[in-house]
């Protein structure tokens, strides 16, 4: 039956079977897997749902007899050769001086000719006369591995492909194709592995698309390591070099192809000179000398986790940070603040432009309206400062899509989500794991807030609370802060680039003590180094924060 029959292609309802491309729908009502050469009826396409993956298939029809006949010619709409065409036991047809068919013939493992593939030059349709079940690849037939030839066989996703290749390499190297594309390129190298494997060297030179990326991955993994390369092509198909008169840029990605190895396993020597060009990455100093001596500053492509308990100084190091990066960088900054309105998170940066409590409503009366603006144009007029407008509930995918609009729509570099517990606190659904433990639901947060930070490139600065500690003394009684108090879940520790502590004694009798914030950094992946960094007092007339000496006398290092 002609191509021209078959309607949508798409994956194979067979649960064996794993092709996306390969079952075709044919109008008259039944379905077929090339990949799996399954058979569906138009029942079991309708209510495959209620069969719980049984694969219901209709007896094979009788193969169509072979009745095309061609003669021998130049396949010219292909520049192939007369002899290639002769050497691949290839005719054609033609009305006048235009070829209407290809043949392709097909033949079991005794030589014996069971059928053969028809291809209508002008849409490219093709059909099959005969029955190509049992058929060996394309080309198999023709080439025995022996001394002088044992050396290379080539695989293509078809027949043209194949005498392609054959041609181009001076007809010297056994060059064979699957027998339909890609959906089946597994399954026919499986059947001739003995055949391939007789090769001291296989070479897979399919499509360059999904599915043909796809088919080399599995077909090269049926052989020994080091045996199976893989042509990376510049173009669509081996055919199209040939066509374009490319013979000698095809033998350079043929000999250059490199052997398999699995996804994600290099061999590091091919890194060569590019180990001297720099990933690109932003960096952004702290506005605390000390801080940048043991973290060299903050990056994108990093997520950064501050923690502490109630009442530590983690607003007011945010509100410096936002400005900061304001102020020291031209990048776009955004700020998902989940326990403050939109006015107070303008009232909190221009504050720190101010270097007054205006986020106090009466300290901010004894100001000026003009002055007000001028602080307000200075810092969310410059038009870089996007923020969250929550009302409300939301779930946590609802949170991920504004931080990853954030970061590809509205362009910002530096992202700021306070707090991390609020986002699990009962806000998600069961079918995603969420709302059913927080120690789960932390786990898969942060597992896509760490996604996010990969596919993006942004610099996430999270707030995160700390459980509550046993014994009597509490984190506001300036209580040292380890990992293990990270609220929740491990994967805080293990999945953030850095994690960096806020340790203040509230209740110290001395004023300068109960102001002064211990900065502890807990994990440091860019550095290594950890521990005390420095220590910020809290002044109760500006706001502000600032960086002073160790005012402790307990002989801690600095």
């Amino acid at each position: 039956m002609p191509q021209s029959q078959w309607l949508d292609r798409g994956p194979c309802p067979n649960p064996d079977c794993d092709t996306e491309y390969g079952h075709v729908q044919h109008k008259l009502g039944y379905s077929f897997c090339f990949a799996c050469e399954t058979r569906f009826g138009e029942e079991v396409r309708k209510d495959l749902q209620f069969y719980q993956g049984k694969i219901l298939e209709l007896p094979r029809q009788e193969p169509k007899p072979m009745s095309m006949k061609g003669t021998w010619g130049e396949l010219s709409d292909r520049k192939i050769s007369l002899e290639t065409a002769k050497k691949y036991n290839t005719k054609i047809i033609k009305q006048g001086n235009i070829i209407t068919h290809h043949l392709y013939e097909y033949y079991n493992e005794r030589g014996d000719k069971i059928g053969q593939k028809v291809r209508k030059t002008q849409d490219k349709n093709f059909w099959v006369e005969g029955d190509i079940t049992e058929a060996v690849m394309f080309g198999q037939n023709i080439f025995s591995p022996n001394k002088h030839n044992k050396k290379y066989v080539t695989i293509s996703e078809g027949e043209i492909d194949a005498m392609s290749v054959y041609e181009m390499m001076g007809s010297k190297w056994p060059s064979v194709s699957i027998k339909t594309g890609a959906g089946s390129a597994l399954r026919d190298c499986k059947k001739a592995f003995t055949y391939l494997d007789s090769f001291d060297n296989v070479i897979l030179c399919f499509d360059m698309d999904k599915e043909g990326r796809k088919a080399s991955e599995e077909v090269a993994q049926l052989f020994a390591p080091n045996k199976c390369k893989i042509v990376r092509l510049e173009h669509k198909d081996a055919n199209e070099y040939l066509k374009m008169g490319k013979r000698d840029a095809f033998t350079s990605v043929f000999w250059n192809a490199k052997a398999y190895t699995p996804a994600g396993i290099i061999n590091l020597k091919d890194i060569g000179d590019s180990l001297y060009e720099e990933d690109y990455c932003e960096t952004c100093l702290y506005p605390w000398p000390k801080m940048n001596e043991k973290t060299y500053g903050m990056r994108t492509g990093e997520l950064i986790t501050f923690c502490s308990g109630a009442g530590m100084g983690k607003s007011s190091i945010m509100r410096e940070l936002q400005h900061h990066i304001l102020k020291n960088t031209e990048d776009n900054i955004g700020i998902l603040a989940l326990e403050e309105n939109i006015k107070n998170q303008i009232w909190n940066l221009m504050s720190v432009e101010a270097s007054s409590r205006l986020y106090i409503k009466e300290v901010r009366e004894g100001v000026e309206e003009a002055q007000l603006k001028k602080w307000q144009e200075a810092t969310v007029g410059t038009g870089r400062v996007f923020a969250f407008d929550h009302f409300g509930s939301i779930s946590n995918d609802e949170i991920l899509s504004r931080i990853r609009f954030m970061a590809q729509g509205l362009d910002c570099k530096w992202i700021f989500v306070d707090h991390l517990s609020i986002l699990v606190s009962g806000q998600e659904n069961e079918k995603e794991g969420f709302g059913t433990d927080e120690r789960k639901s932390i786990d898969i947060l942060m597992t896509k807030l760490r996604s996010l930070v990969e596919q993006t490139g942004i610099g996430l600065l999270l707030v995160s609370h700390l459980r509550r500690p046993g014994g009597d003394r509490g984190f506001e009684d300036g209580r040292e802060i380890s990992l293990s108090h990270l609220r929740g879940s491990a994967s805080i520790g293990h999945l953030s680039d850095g994690v960096i502590a806020l340790e203040r004694n509230q209740q110290n009798d001395n004023e300068t003590l109960s102001n002064t914030t211990t900065i502890r950094i807990l994990k440091n992946r860019y550095t290594g180094d950890t521990g005390i960094s420095t220590h910020l007092f809290y002044d109760k007339t500006t706001g502000r924060m600032t960086e002073i000496d160790n005012p402790f006398n307990q002989g801690e290092d600095e």
